[in-house]
């Protein structure tokens, strides 16, 4: 569905942008249309709601399409340890909710499942839309039937929204199927918690030995070797293959394979912990056959990457793809500056010829602040733009608009020099929007052209520890492989948050582009890899071919 407003075209009258003038009932029709795209109607009741919502195994990609359209419109999310944090943190949840964690990790410290079961009915009493988020499927070993029976005793409507189960999803990303024609026609799932040797067991181990197909035990580690000598003693043979999957979905996944009679020692010589899924049975041997996550090409590495956390995640994103585990320690925010300078530029563009951006922030402040003055990529109809690289252009494509100039390396020298020897550039007023400190080159090599130069500050970059402390101990273990730095300041605010170069011990460490290689260097780190391109995809590239 398309819902297409129109408006004029854009102007400034007395500073103001001009606004679309649109029929009242039109804005109800889109308005109505738009929430009920972004919110299903039972959520949103008066009395308040409750979305008893499976998070998946691990992987953000596992997440349902219906699960996400509740977490954006929560008022409230009441989460698990074993929820990505991945899915809390980096925009599936609706900004300014609510966040409860709740733990409810096996042998920690978490909330009670009666203290959760009361936190749900009183944000639900408050009138909220309440998103339980529980990992892998709330219905097989989530106890989510007990907080649906809570919610129903205390009268609270409620729903269920299905997620894909670590029984299933852990074996898939192994290499593993559960069934397979011809042999194993049949799956059990049990949970591993319960005490085989007790005298009286829900689970009739003997019965499961003799069942045949393939057996998955959820969170079985602690009781394993329990659990195989009851199997053994029900008459299953020791060298029926076994394998045991710590992390299911989640980049640190490991599998360990072996036979029933070894699973055990190979489980604990590998130092195997919970979270894990324990599959027994012959669709095991298929692993050395179609195993396919631990062979990306990344898979096994361990990357800090240090940029702003918006782009972090996006770069986070991309690694995880190939397989690293990340851990993100943005060194630096952007904060934007006061905004009433750069909306008074843009209140007089026809005054330029030129406007210059050197930064994916300096084009994503403007289009914020060109909004909330009521224009659009229009008020640049007749001026020349330049990018100082392709992820500034890409950021500006976005917007509807192409950059006439990116210059051939992403630096603000480079793009100084490739107007210089433009036609159009000499007398001409320019509009350069910046970072605040940012150097003098691309002005001056403007303004030896006798061209006008008008430089707007739209924010600045500042400190960001919050994730030091994790980097840090990382680095300190020697798990850290490589580190990514995409800007000067993203170097030396890492630096003042965790250390000296020397710190980072074995990991290597990819720049994005000459001035941050520079800063590296002068900081006293040895730079392994330079991307080729100020962009996402060449950072990337960067870190595969220093690591693959």
């Amino acid at each position: 569905m398309i819902i297409r407003v129109r408006s004029p075209r854009c102007t400034y009258g007395d500073a103001q942008l001009a606004r679309p003038a649109l029929d009242p009932l039109s804005l109800r029709v889109a308005a109505g249309i738009l929430s009920g795209m972004n919110a299903p109607d039972p959520a949103r009741t008066p009395s308040g709601f409750v979305s008893l919502v499976g998070a998946g195994p691990g992987d953000p990609g596992l997440l349902t399409v219906r699960a996400h359209a509740l977490l954006e419109a929560a008022d409230a999310v009441v989460y698990d340890a074993l929820v990505n944090p991945r899915i809390v943190r980096d925009g599936a949840v609706r900004p300014n909710a609510e966040l409860h964690d709740v733990g409810k990790r096996g042998g920690a410290p978490s909330a009670r499942q009666d203290e959760i079961n009361a936190l749900l009915v009183r944000l639900a009493r408050q009138g909220k839309r309440v998103v339980r988020l529980k990992g892998g499927d709330p219905f097989v070993f989530g106890r989510g039937s007990e907080e649906a029976q809570a919610l129903a005793a205390a009268g609270v409507s409620f729903e269920v929204v299905p997620g894909v189960t670590a029984g299933v999803a852990a074996p898939a990303y192994a290499g593993i199927p559960v069934t397979q024609r011809g042999m194993a026609s049949a799956v059990t799932f049990v949970t591993g918690h319960e005490d085989p040797t007790k005298h009286e067991s829900d689970v009739d181990w003997a019965s499961l030995a003799r069942a045949g197909g393939t057996l998955v035990l959820y969170m079985g580690v602690k009781r394993l070797p329990d659990i195989v000598a009851a199997l053994t003693a029900g008459g299953l043979s020791g060298d029926t293959a076994a394998a045991v999957i710590e992390w299911g979905t989640w980049p640190r996944q490991r599998t360990v394979r072996s036979t029933l009679g070894g699973i055990v020692e190979a489980a604990r010589a590998a130092g195997i912990g919970a979270p894990s899924i324990t599959i027994i049975g012959d669709v095991v041997r298929l692993r050395d056959e179609i195993a396919w996550f631990d062979r990306r090409p990344l898979s096994g590495r361990r990357i800090i990457v240090t940029r702003a956390r918006a782009q972090a995640s996006e770069l986070a994103g991309r690694l995880t793809q190939f397989g690293a585990e990340v851990i993100e320690a943005p060194a630096i925010a952007i904060a934007p500056a006061d905004p009433a300078p750069l909306r008074a530029a843009l209140g007089r563009l026809d005054a330029y010829q030129w406007v210059l951006f050197t930064s994916q922030n300096a084009v994503e402040i403007t289009w914020a602040v060109l909004r909330d003055s009521g224009g659009d990529a229009r008020c640049f109809a007749g001026l020349r733009v330049g990018a100082v690289g392709q992820a500034t252009a890409g950021a500006l494509l976005d917007r509807g608009i192409a950059a006439d100039v990116i210059p051939p390396r992403a630096t603000a020298e480079s793009l100084g020099q490739t107007l210089r020897a433009r036609a159009d550039v000499q007398g001409a007023r320019v509009l350069f929007i910046k970072a605040e400190g940012a150097g003098d080159t691309l002005p001056a090599a403007l303004r030896a052209v006798h061209a006008g130069v008008d430089e707007v500050v739209a924010y600045r970059t500042v400190p960001d520890a919050s994730g030091a402390e994790a980097a840090r101990r990382a680095l300190a273990n020697g798990e850290i492989d490589a580190i990514t730095f995409t800007s000067a300041s993203t170097v030396r605010f890492f630096v003042e948050a965790v250390g000296s170069p020397t710190a980072t011990g074995r990991a290597r460490v990819i720049t994005m582009g000459p001035i941050t290689s520079d800063a590296a260097r002068s900081l006293g780190f040895t730079v392994d890899a330079e991307a080729k391109a100020s962009s996402i995809a060449a950072i990337v590239d960067a870190v595969m071919a220093a690591l693959h």
